[in-house]
This record gives structure tokens, C-alpha cells and sequence, in this order.
């Protein structure tokens, strides 16, 4: 598609975490578009920050393609909601748990909860993020930095233990990095430091589970519209967000969804410990 929105986009601004209906324009997360053709028929996925943004365009993908979705999330309750019901449209069963996965008992908890609705896991999406912008490095809280390691790492190593207890051969875990992996903005140093550890434990836990016959891969998004960016960045930079890209602007959610099916699908057997970049245009790694 070519008619995606181009920056400038309206300068705007909402509380952390954001929410989906009051942006504008409206993310386009598949709703409309996502064809699924039955790659992961009776499949058991879980995704985190899966209300909305990735997440969403995530859990209406794998929904359409025949899996059943568990969707945590924080306290977006409205927005959780909306993907449950996108999921349910499509045929599929979605579980909402609602918690902080930063608190390695509330990860266990999504675990436990896909178990006992599943019977077992056999796609772990480590997609939840947070982040704040801030000009200097003295203007970072100590709670905010350890939050957003809490938030984006540690969650991620909590959930991917206690999953694999609970995954065959041929499960696979994504986990969602980001181009700041390779290019951190100096604005997000918390958040772009997070995402060069989730870089390498992708790549440090695709060999360690090797034996087990489980995958492990990540995606390296670019500029992405969603709540987490008016939530988050002042109102001059969402007005040009995306700009600096090759392709001149940000992907829609939508834009993001195929890598993560393909990596999940069993035509991906031979892919682990991989990246994939979906950055329009600006060079990863």
C-alpha cells in the first residue's frame, strides 16, 4: 500500500501508556487487510503489550492465520478489549490478562494462565515495551531507568523461563527489538539500551535452547505509530515521527505483523537467533 499517512502528522500528547482511539490518524493494525491463510492452524500464542500498537496488528494476524491468542497487557483495559474482540471475529479464543510483567510473579502469572486456558505455549511474543524521552542524562530518575529495565528485559527473561517448561518442539519465542539497537537515540537511552540487551539475549538464548528444538528470533522495528509514541515523546517530535526514514514516514502496525507470523510458522524451521529489520529503509546491524 502506498497511501499510509505522511509526516506531519497533528501534534498531540497523552499519559503514559496511551490509547489507541485518541490518536490521530488511527493506527492501521490489519483490521481490514490481514488475510490469513491457516499457517498457524490450532496453534497457542501468547503476546505481551498485545492491546494495542504491534500487539494488536500481532494478535489479528495470528488469529486470522488460526491460532489461539492470550493477550497481556498493563491496564488498557478499552483498548485490550477491542483485540479480544478482533481475535473473537476471526474464530479464534483470546484470553486477556491485564498485570505488570515486570514483577517476575505477574509474568509467571500470563504463563500460567496460558497453560491453563491452552494446555500449552507454542509462540511466546515478548512485544511489551516502555519508554520515556528525556535531554539529559541527569534528568533520568533512578525508578525510571530500573522501570524500563524491569519493563523490557527482565520480563522478557522472567516469561521466556517459565514458558518453555510449557513448549514442545517447533515453539518458537519473538522477542521485539528495535532499529535503536544499532542506532540509539540519544533521547531514549534507557529504552534504546534495553533494546541492544534484547538483541543478544535473543541471540544467547537461540543457542541455549537449540537442543530443545525451540526457536528464538527477534524483530527490529523502525518508527512504528502507536500509543506509545504520543504517550512518550514530546509534541514536535510526534509531528515529524518517521520523517528521517528512507520511505519518509512510520509504518503502521499493520506493516510489522508478517515478520512475526513468518518467524512462527514451521517455514521458519531453519531460522533461529535471527533479526529481522523492518525499519523502511534506515539500516540495522
Amino acid at each position: 500500500m502506498t497511501d499510509r499517512p505522511q509526516p506531519p502528522y497533528p501534534e498531540q500528547q497523552q499519559p503514559i501508556p496511551g490509547r489507541t482511539d485518541a490518536m490521530d490518524p488511527r493506527p492501521d493494525h490489519g483490521e481490514t487487510s490481514y488475510k490469513g491463510s491457516g499457517r498457524l492452524e490450532g496453534k497457542k500464542a501468547i503476546i505481551t503489550g498485545g492491546d494495542s500498537g504491534i500487539g494488536r496488528a500481532v494478535a489479528i494476524a495470528y488469529a486470522r492465520e488460526g491460532a489461539d491468542v492470550l493477550i497481556s497487557y498493563l491496564n488498557e483495559d478499552d483498548d485490550a478489549a477491542e483485540t479480544k474482540r478482533l481475535v473473537e471475529e476471526a474464530g479464534r479464543q483470546a484470553v486477556l490478562v491485564p498485570g505488570d510483567i515486570s514483577d517476575p510473579a505477574g509474568a509467571r502469572a500470563v504463563i500460567d494462565k496460558a497453560v491453563e486456558a491452552f494446555g500449552r505455549v507454542d509462540i511466546l511474543v515478548n512485544n511489551a515495551a516502555h519508554q520515556r524521552s528525556f535531554q539529559a542524562i541527569e534528568d533520568i530518575p533512578d525508578e525510571e531507568w530500573q522501570k524500563t529495565f524491569a519493563t523490557n528485559i527482565h520480563a522478557m527473561f522472567y516469561l521466556s523461563k517459565a514458558a518453555v517448561a510449557h513448549m514442545g518442539e517447533g515453539a518458537s519465542i519473538i522477542n521485539t527489538t528495535s532499529i535503536n539497537a544499532d542506532q540509539p537515540s540519544q533521547q531514549l537511552l534507557a529504552y534504546a539500551t534495553t533494546k541492544g540487551a534484547i538483541h543478544n539475549f535473543t541471540a544467547g538464548l537461540a543457542q541455549m535452547l537449540a537442543e530443545r528444538k525451540i526457536r528464538v528470533n527477534a524483530v527490529a522495528p523502525g518508527p512504528v505509530w502507536t500509543p506509545l509514541i504520543p504517550s512518550t515523546m514530546p509534541p514536535e517530535a510526534v509531528k515529524t515521527f518517521g520523517e528521517n526514514t528512507p520511505l519518509g514516514r512510520a509504518a503502521q502496525p499493520a506493516e510489522l505483523a508478517p515478520p512475526y507470523v513468518m518467524l512462527a510458522t514451521d517455514e521458519a524451521s531453519y531460522i533461529t537467533g535471527a533479526t529481522i529489520a523492518v525499519t523502511g529503509g534506515r539500516p540495522f546491524l
